[in-house]
C-alpha cells in the first residue's frame, strides 16, 4: 500500500470517528482499526493525535464546498447567505441531529487542550467569517441589508449564533433552533 493511501485512510478514519465520538472519545488504536492499517503506521504519518486533529481541521476547511455559494457573485448576496445556512440546516437535520460541526465540536473539546488544534480552528473560523462578510458586504452595497453594522461584525455574530443553534438542535433533536435562527437572522438581523 502506498504511503499516501495509508495517510489518506487515516485522515478519513479520523474524520469519521472523531466526528462520531469526539476527539477524546477515540484513540489511535480505533482510528487505525477503522482505517484498516497497522497501529504503527499511524506514527509514520502523524507525530500525535493532535497532529492528526490539525490535519483534519485543515482538510475540513479546504474540502468544504458548502461555503462556495457565499462568494458566488452570480447569486444575489442575501440569497447566498440564506442558501448557505439552509443547506447546513438540511445536512444536520438529515443526520437526525447526531452530527455536529467539526469546528464547534473540536472547539468545545480542544480549545483548552491543544494549542495546535485551537490555532487551526481559529484560522478556519476566520475564513468562514470572511466568506460570510463578503456576502453581507455585497448585500449592504446593493441595499438588501440595511444594517449599518460592520459586515465583519455581522458575519462573526451570525457564525457564533449558528454554532450555538447547532448545539441546541442536537440537544433537543429538533429543527426548531434552525427555524428560529433563520427567522431572526433573515427577518431581523439581516433585514
Amino acid at each position: 500500500m502506498a504511503k499516501h493511501d495509508t495517510k489518506e485512510k487515516l485522515i478519513q478514519a479520523g474524520l469519521k470517528t472523531l466526528l462520531e465520538k469526539g476527539f477524546n472519545g477515540v484513540g489511535v488504536q480505533e482510528i487505525t482499526e477503522v482505517a484498516g492499517v497497522p497501529k504503527g503506521s499511524f506514527y509514520n504519518h502523524f507525530e500525535s493525535k493532535d497532529a492528526l486533529g490539525v490535519e483534519i481541521v485543515e482538510r475540513y476547511g479546504v474540502g468544504s464546498t458548502r461555503r462556495a455559494v457565499l462568494t458566488d457573485k452570480t447569486v444575489r448576496p442575501l440569497e447566498r447567505l440564506r442558501t448557505h445556512f439552509a443547506a447546513l440546516n438540511d445536512m444536520f437535520i438529515a443526520s437526525k441531529f447526531t452530527r455536529g460541526c467539526l469546528l464547534g465540536n473540536f472547539s468545545a473539546e480542544l480549545a483548552n487542550q491543544s494549542p495546535a488544534v485551537r490555532d487551526s480552528l481559529a484560522q478556519l473560523f476566520a475564513k468562514w467569517t470572511k466568506d460570510l462578510e463578503v456576502a453581507i458586504s455585497d448585500a449592504q452595497a446593493e441595499g438588501s441589508i440595511t444594517s449599518k453594522a460592520r459586515a465583519g461584525d455581522l458575519a462573526a455574530f451570525l457564525l457564533d449564533a449558528y454554532e450555538g443553534t447547532l448545539l441546541r438542535a442536537r440537544v433537543e433533536r429538533s429543527r426548531a433552533p434552525f427555524d428560529r435562527f433563520m427567522t431572526f437572522a433573515f427577518e431581523q438581523i439581516l433585514a
